[in-house]
């Protein structure tokens, strides 16, 4: 019997083996209050129907190919990369052991997976993108299983080392194109095998947005070739706690094949400490009166050279991250240090700023907007600049991270007829005791007053891991499967809000990720069935 999966584009094989539910024989479920009928599926496909009707599948016969069909075929490496590391998901070591198991008798055997892709978007050397098409469709009977996209969440790891695969119809795609994990890698280092840690486990979870937050106030990691005093005297250290070029270009072909975008944020004028460590006259000198305090504010929106810098910057920027969106931040910005600057007052009064300090605010940020237009790349900012009524590009996209009325915020920028994505509710650097996966699980992004125009503009969401207490120790645990909830609600369809049925399968996932190396923390008292893997 053969296995045919069918993809709308390139991008969709990246999620092979996401979707389907394998089972190993005598397979022991890990202990939930219950056991949901779609397995251990996460997130949700939006349709999917499971039969009784099972096949069996053994390590020593299976194999992944490329249809004849196909628009795709052995030289597009992201396929191929694919189906070995899915062959390895679905088997594990089991292949090398896999004698005296004979399974099920009576079943009829799937032996290969015909891959076919009907048209490849972005080409097998490109990157994905905000358009990528992320649909599929499954039916697998007697004769043949037509998949346009997934397969390895019908699997967990191997006790017995034969594998059945139910009959099943699955009918997916996202709810929401943008859905995102923010890393804060200033506050604390990340070593990049956290980094790809990560990013291996968003795949397993239908993430395809990695926002990395790579520098801020307490450190400058990243190694610019145009500007390198900025991380040799504002990072942590200068050659072990930076992230050279070499290592940028890794996370983002890492991310590649696993259909992700590599989203930068290099927030400015605020968070910016560390950025004036190694660039003279960057950042306002602050007075005590009518003397210089020796201590520093955020950038000096007041100067040529600025913006001199921030070119220069920006372009080397633009090269290095190949996504056609930045993000530039422009949160928080303090006051203090501008008020305090006689330079700076002399400056506001030239120009009819009063004492209205968010006006030089948005002088700044328009400037620095406008620099990044002219490399060609679209931006992602924090709400603040929107709320401070700068002028923006009609394809901005807005990013709602404050708490308190996000709901009115996303109305608002909304009705100005911006894009939007969502992270207010979704901030899991801050824990608490008790299932917390449930509040983020429970969360309706469109729950804001609008019309439905408004509220296709809001295109995702992204949970938030901020740095102050979080480093490679804890990172992941404290990660996933809390993520894992934000995953669902941003993929599933906008009905699925069964707190048990979810519970059941969440449980089962997390097993799967442990088996899998990723060591996820447990959602309450419970078992996995499998030794935990070596990580």
């Amino acid at each position: 019997m053969l296995l045919v999966l069918k993809f709308a584009g390139l991008c969709l094989c990246l999620g092979l083996c996401r979707g389907l539910q394998f089972n190993d024989v005598d397979e022991e479920a890990p202990s939930a209050a219950q056991t949901s009928k779609y397995g251990s599926l996460w997130p949700l496909p939006q349709e999917v129907n499971i039969a009784e009707t099972s096949f069996k599948l053994s390590s020593s016969t299976f194999r992944i190919v490329d249809s004849k069909q196909s628009s795709a075929g052995p030289s597009c490496n992201i396929l191929q990369n694919a189906y070995r590391k899915y062959f390895e998901y679905m088997f594990g070591v089991a292949r090398k052991q896999e004698f005296g198991k004979n399974g099920r008798p009576g079943l009829s055997e799937l032996t290969e997976l015909q891959v076919w892709v009907t048209s490849v978007d972005s080409e097998c050397d490109g990157y994905p993108s905000i358009t990528s098409d992320e649909s599929c469709d499954l039916s697998l009977n007697v004769s043949l299983c037509l998949l346009s996209r997934a397969m390895s969440q019908l699997i967990l790891s191997p006790l017995s080392f034969q594998k059945n695969i139910n009959a099943t119809k699955i009918k997916d795609f996202p709810r929401f194109a943008h859905r995102g994990i923010l890393l804060d890698t200033s506050r604390h280092y990340l070593p990049v095998k956290a980094i790809l840690t990560t990013l291996e486990t968003m795949a397993m979870n239908k993430y395809n947005v990695f926002h990395w937050h790579i520098v801020d106030d307490p450190s400058f990691p990243y190694l610019s070739r145009t500007f390198p005093n900025l991380s040799q005297k504002g990072a942590y250290h200068p050659y072990t706690h930076v992230y050279t070029p070499a290592d940028v270009k890794m996370v983002i072909e890492f991310a590649r094949l696993r259909g992700i975008r590599v989203i930068p944020e290099f927030d400015t004028p605020g968070h910016t400490q560390s950025w004036g460590k190694g660039q003279a006259n960057l950042l306002t000198p602050c007075y005590s009166g009518s003397k210089p305090s020796g201590s520093f504010g955020p950038v000096n929106p007041i100067l040529n050279t600025t913006y001199d810098f921030m070119t220069q910057f920006f372009k080397e920027i633009s090269s290095v991250f190949p996504d056609a969106y930045v993000h530039l931040g422009g949160d928080e910005v303090d006051f203090t240090c501008w008020r305090s600057n006689p330079d700076i007052q002399k400056f506001m009064e030239d120009h009819g700023f009063g004492h209205d300090y968010s006006k030089l605010e948005s002088f700044y940020i328009q400037r620095l907007l406008d620099i990044v237009t002219s490399t060609k790349k679209g931006y992602m900012i924090w709400q603040e600049v929107f709320d401070n009524g700068v002028k923006l590009k009609p394809d901005t996209v807005v990013h709602v991270w404050i708490g308190g009325g996000s709901n009115e915020e996303l109305s608002k920028v909304t009705a100005s007829g911006y894009t939007t994505i969502l992270s207010a509710p979704w901030y899991l650097d801050y824990i608490s005791y008790g299932q917390d996966w449930q509040k983020y699980y429970k969360v309706e992004p469109l729950n804001f007053n609008g019309t439905e125009q408004q509220k296709k503009l809001v295109i995702g969401g992204e949970a938030c891991m901020w740095g102050e207490y979080v480093d490679a120790t804890n990172l992941t645990p404290r990660l996933w499967p809390r993520a894992s909830a934000v995953a669902e609600r941003l993929w599933s369809h906008q009905n699925v809000t069964d707190i048990n049925d979810a519970y059941s399968r969440l449980s089962a996932h997390r097993c799967r990720l442990v088996e899998r190396g990723i060591p996820a923390e447990p959602l309450f008292s419970s078992y996995c069935p499998r030794e935990y893997k070596a990580v």
